[in-house]
């Protein structure tokens, strides 16, 4: 069906992409084009695991809600394509430089040498451990690391790093973005169902946080195993796990996906299901159709034959704070664009109706989230009514008064 969704619109791109072509070339002065040959080069660099487990296709036919469905690195591509005539009108030569290694050690080196080589900003599609070992490594250097993978709420915290920006939302801010839904839906008591891995545990425990921090009672935690074992079905029966108890709604941290897929209209009250599945936080949606996000979507699936998903957001975020960055400053140096993006001068658009900005204390990427299910946007959080002192998307994820990130003064802006 996407095959056939893509060659109908074939003819229609081709022909829009022609006239497109044709006004901004016209547009262009021609000292510009002339002097195409002379642009500055400026790379980016891209980071991921050759043998994710993340992209097997056994798990990217499975579509789980909030999870990759592709490599981010599409996001990023299409950004690269996005910046080629704002690139001419600035003197640059944009360019991504893609790699795909089998462990640290390999990402450390591919790193260096295209350090060596002049890049000075990075794309990590890598877990937790490894981005926090890479931002470590390189701390100190004239680099920036871009987490456009890695939700973990601990890089932003205690495993902060001064050379570490994060443009995918932690588990802190998705988290905070559901408890203020249920908070508007009067769904105050919640039934938190985690899965065995330790990942399901963290999220588990970043839930807990975010019920505290907006008021929502967590009535009870089971914990459900992996499986059809009629021996553990009191663990992996959806309606069994629910039963006794009174709840509203049912959290689910669910990080492999399998149980939480299945426990929508299978708990045993007529509850929602939210977390892992059902209603789920994330930074991006394909059915998101506001402020210019039809033609992104559009994008990212000539580019990749599938749907927009968070990462790629992300990836495509990183690639265009940088090149706002150069356009507006008119520089290429790593310290003047950094200072540029780190500072309270810089609106970025996300396509999310929102000018967005990073986060000084810890690096991350204030943006809003939307609460989707399969195929819809129900929300976008921040909700009305929760306010901040400072700034209204400051009530998504950890403000400076609770951050455990210790950045040092100099970088605040």
């Amino acid at each position: 069906m996407r095959a056939n969704r893509r060659r109908g619109r074939d003819g229609r791109c081709l022909t829009a992409a022609l006239m497109l072509l044709a006004v901004l070339t016209a547009a262009l002065p021609s000292s510009a084009l002339a002097q195409k040959d002379d642009l500055t080069p400026f790379a980016f660099g891209y980071i991921g695991w050759d043998d994710d487990p993340r992209y097997s296709q056994a798990r990217l036919d499975q579509e789980f809600q909030g999870e990759p469905w592709g490599r981010p690195v599409a996001g990023a591509r299409v950004a690269i394509d996005e910046a080629r005539f704002p690139g001419i009108a600035a003197g640059v030569e944009f360019s991504l430089d893609e790699r795909q290694v089998g462990n640290t050690r390999e990402v450390l080196a591919a790193i260096r040498e295209m350090r060596d080589q002049g890049t000075r900003f990075f794309l990590l599609d890598l877990p937790p451990g490894t981005v926090s070992r890479v931002a470590d490594e390189f701390a100190g250097e004239d680099i920036t690391l871009f987490n456009v993978a890695a939700r973990d709420d601990r890089l932003r915290g205690a495993h902060c790093q001064t050379n570490l920006l994060h443009t995918i939302p932690s588990d802190a801010m998705r988290n905070d973005a559901l408890a203020q839904y249920l908070v508007s839906r009067q769904w105050n008591d919640v039934l938190l169902l985690a899965g065995p891995e330790r990942a399901d545990a963290v999220l588990a425990d970043s839930f807990r946080r975010s019920a505290e921090r907006f008021g929502l009672n967590v009535v009870a935690e089971r914990r459900f195993v992996l499986g059809n074992n009629p021996r553990e079905r009191e663990k992996n029966n959806p309606k069994l796990l629910t039963s006794g108890l009174d709840y509203d709604v049912v959290y689910i941290a669910d990080t492999q996906g399998e149980f939480s897929r299945r426990a929508n209209f299978a708990v045993q009250k007529p509850r929602p299901v939210v977390g892992s599945s059902g209603l789920v936080a994330q930074a991006w949606h394909w059915a998101w159709m506001r402020h210019g996000a039809r033609q992104l979507n559009n994008r990212l699936e000539d580019e990749a034959d599938r749907h927009m998903t968070a990462y790629d957001w992300a990836a495509w975020v990183a690639v265009k704070s940088v090149v706002e960055a150069v356009q507006r400053t008119d520089e290429t140096g790593h310290g003047s664009l950094v200072d540029y993006m780190l500072g309270d001068e810089f609106n970025l658009d996300g396509f999310k109706g929102y000018r967005m900005g990073y986060r000084h204390w810890n690096g991350q990427l204030r943006q809003p989230i939307l609460l989707a299910s399969g195929n819809w946007v129900i929300a976008r959080a921040p909700l009305e009514g929760f306010l901040h002192p400072d700034n209204y998307l400051d009530t998504l994820g950890f403000d400076p008064r609770e951050s455990a990130c210790e950045r040092p003064v100099e970088d605040a802006s």
